[in-house]
């Protein structure tokens, strides 16, 4: 298959292929969580998710690999280190108790993937100490047992973990295609420059697309 991306097409397999979509939690996303905390807009990431869910369902139905990431740390925060948590807003920090439960830690409602974009059975969910998604987690691993060479990446923020994680990946071998409409940040400036960034200098990161030329060149193939 071949979407007609920025700064040139990208050919992929779905066999080959992976949809990642990272840390659409409810701590980022709802009202009350972290992201909230921060003193952000939660309302700006929230509005990606109709476009995340018609990807999501494209995907699922063409039988791709779907894996979805939340940052999550363990309850007696020993893979949180200070240099993380130590950051933001000073009276309510991971691990504090706030309105969903202790902030950005594993097991609590806060921490969860929102209910819209719900992993279904078979659906891989990573819980990731980092803002990678490979630091600390078993899933480069993964992708190998799976044959999966190729990655197209939802999720928030754009500039923060999504980023991050396709860098990993980048620097790991795989061919990145980051979807611009199913990604966000808090300030859209830095979505921007994130995006340019990526797809710079002959997709030196990745490529970029819409969700509507995924789910066309899906239908088309299909």
């Amino acid at each position: 298959m071949q979407i007609d991306a920025r700064p040139f097409a990208y050919d992929f397999d779905v066999a080959h292929t992976a949809l990642v979509i990272i840390d659409m939690q409810r701590d980022f996303i709802e009202p009350g969580g972290f992201g909230e905390t921060l003193g952000n807009d939660v309302s700006l990431l929230a509005a990606i998710v109709p476009a995340c869910q018609a990807a999501l369902g494209a995907w699922r139905r063409a039988g791709g690999m779907v894996v979805h990431t939340r940052e999550a740390h363990k309850p007696d925060l020993s893979d949180c280190p200070p240099a993380k948590r130590l950051r933001g807003n000073p009276s309510l920090r991971i691990g504090d108790v706030g309105p969903m439960g202790r902030i950005l830690v594993a097991g609590e409602p806060g921490n969860q993937i929102i209910p819209a974009l719900s992993p279904v059975a078979g659906e891989t969910v990573i819980d990731k100490p980092g803002k990678g998604m490979f630091y600390g987690t078993t899933l480069h691993a993964q992708f190998q047992q799976a044959g999966i060479t190729h990655l197209i990446f939802m999720g928030v923020t754009t500039e923060v973990c999504v980023q991050t994680s396709m860098r990993e990946a980048n620097d790991r071998g795989y061919d990145c295609l980051l979807l611009e409409d199913c990604t966000e940040s808090y300030f859209p400036h830095f979505k921007a420059a994130a995006v340019e960034m990526l797809r710079a200098q002959g997709a030196i990161v990745g490529w970029t697309a819409t969700s509507a030329q995924l789910i066309t060149t899906l239908k088309t193939t299909a």
